[in-house]
C-alpha cells in the first residue's frame, strides 16, 4: 500500500499541531525538548522532505516512540500540573522562583528557677560556736566571704575576703615558727634524730642499713631455708630461679626446690629437685613460683606466690624473721635506715581524763609513756 503525499502531510501536520505542543508543555516538559524528540528521527532519516521513503523506513517509528519517553524523563511519572488555561494568570516562564522557606521563630527557654535565691549576706560574726577569727571560725565562715566576693565582686567584698585570708596566713606562719622552736627544743619530737635529713648523713645511713641488712640475712640463713615450688613450663619460675641462686651464693640460704609436674627446670639450676607429694595442696599453693621461709622443725612462713625482685625478696625475708622473733627491733629498724629512738604508744588507761583538757598535764602524761632501753645495731 502506498501512502499518498496528502495523507502523510496530514499526519505530519497532526504531529505538529500547536494544541499538541501545548499539551506536551502542560505535562511539564519544555517545548524545545518536545520538538527535538519529534523532529530528530525525521531529520536523521530525511523523511521530512521525502515522504516516499516512509515504507522503506518503517524502523523510524519505533525510534520515535522510544525517544519520546526518554525526552520526557522523570516528568512522565510526576504528578500532572494544572492546565495552562486554568492557571494562565501565572504566565509563561522557563524557571519559576520558589518562595524562601520561613525561618522558625526563636523561642527563648524559660528559666527553671525564675526567682533565684538572693545572695547571702555576710555571716554573723557573733556565732556562739566559735570565737571570731579562730580556726573553727575560719573553717566555717571563710567560704561564705569568698562566695560573697564571687557573686558580688565589689571592691569592698573582694578586699574583705583577702584581708581575712591574710589573717589566716599570718596565723599559720606564727604557728610554724612556734612549732619549729618546740621541735628543736624537744628531741622526742625531732624526726631528725630518727633519720637524718641532711644529704651526707642520709647517705651514710643508707650505707649502714645495707651493711646491717647483709648481717641480718646471714643470721637468718643460718636458721632457715627457702622452700621453692615451681613448674617446668612456668616462665616466671625460670626467671625467679637465678635470684634464689644469688641468695644461696651471697647469704648462704638453702633452697629446697619442689616440682609440681615432676619435671626439671630448663637449664642447670635445681636439678636435684623433689617431686610434689601433696605439700603444695596442703600449703594452699595456687600459682608459681611459690616461696616460703622454712625453719626447722615446724616454722613455715609464706613469702610470695609470684615472682619477686631481689630487694623485695630480701625485705620480705627480714619482715617475716622480725615478726617471728628471729631478729630484734633494733636490728630490723637499722635495716630500714632508722636510728634507735624511744617510742611513745600510750594506752587509753595511761592518760587521765582530766589531763585531756590541760595541755601541761597532757604532756606529762604522754612523756610518762615513753619507752626507752632500745639498743643500737
Amino acid at each position: 500500500m502506498v501512502i499518498g503525499r496528502s495523507s502523510w502531510q496530514g499526519r505530519r501536520c497532526d504531529c505538529v499541531k500547536p494544541n499538541r505542543a501545548y499539551a506536551v508543555a502542560q505535562r511539564g516538559m519544555p517545548q524545545k525538548i518536545a520538538k527535538f524528540a519529534i523532529y530528530l528521527p525525521l531529520r536523521i532519516s530525511g523523511l521530512e522532505h521525502n515522504p516516499a521513503m516512509i515504507p522503506r523506513s518503517w524502523l523510524i517509528f519505533p525510534c520515535l516512540w522510544l525517544a519520546l519517553p526518554l525526552a520526557l524523563g522523570a516528568d512522565m511519572t510526576s504528578a500532572p500540573e494544572p492546565l495552562f488555561f486554568l492557571d494562565k494568570e501565572r504566565g509563561w516562564f522557563w524557571r519559576e522562583s520558589q518562595p524562601e522557606p520561613k525561618k522558625p521563630e526563636f523561642i527563648a527557654p524559660k528559666p527553671s528557677n525564675p526567682n533565684p535565691p538572693p545572695i547571702q549576706d555576710f555571716p554573723n560574726s557573733s556565732s556562739p560556736d566559735a570565737s571570731p577569727f579562730s580556726a573553727a571560725w575560719f573553717r566555717k565562715n571563710l567560704e561564705h566571704y569568698r562566695d560573697k566576693a564571687i557573686d558580688d565582686p565589689s571592691a569592698e567584698n573582694v578586699a574583705a575576703y583577702f584581708y581575712l585570708q591574710r589573717v589566716m596566713m599570718d596565723k599559720a606562719n606564727r604557728f610554724t615558727d612556734v612549732a619549729r622552736q618546740v621541735v628543736m627544743s624537744d628531741p622526742m619530737l625531732d624526726e631528725n634524730q630518727r633519720r637524718p635529713i641532711a644529704t651526707f648523713a642520709a647517705n651514710e645511713t643508707n650505707r649502714l642499713a645495707g651493711v646491717t641488712t647483709e648481717r641480718a640475712l646471714n643470721t637468718v640463713a643460718l636458721q632457715a631455708g627457702i622452700l621453692f615450688f615451681f613448674r617446668s613450663d612456668c616462665p616466671y619460675c625460670h626467671i625467679q630461679a637465678p635470684l634464689l641462686a644469688v641468695l644461696e651464693k651471697r647469704f648462704g640460704f638453702k633452697v629446697y626446690a619442689v616440682s609440681l609436674d615432676g619435671k626439671p627446670m630448663p637449664g642447670d639450676l635445681y636439678q636435684d629437685f623433689h617431686t610434689d607429694r601433696g605439700q603444695a595442696n596442703l600449703l594452699g599453693v595456687i600459682s608459681t613460683p611459690a616461696m616460703y621461709l622454712m625453719k626447722p622443725p615446724d616454722d613455715l612462713l609464706p613469702l610470695s606466690q609470684g615472682a619477686l625482685s631481689l630487694d623485695e625478696l630480701t625485705g620480705r625475708i627480714l619482715q617475716a624473721a622480725h615478726e617471728s622473733g628471729w631478729i630484734d627491733d633494733a636490728v630490723f629498724d637499722a635495716t630500714r635506715g632508722q636510728r634507735p629512738a624511744p617510742t611513745m604508744i600510750p594506752s587509753p588507761s595511761s592518760v587521765p581524763v582530766e589531763a585531756l583538757n590541760d595541755p601541761v598535764e597532757l604532756i606529762h602524761a604522754l612523756q610518762a609513756n615513753i619507752s626507752l632501753g632500745m639498743k643500737g645495731p
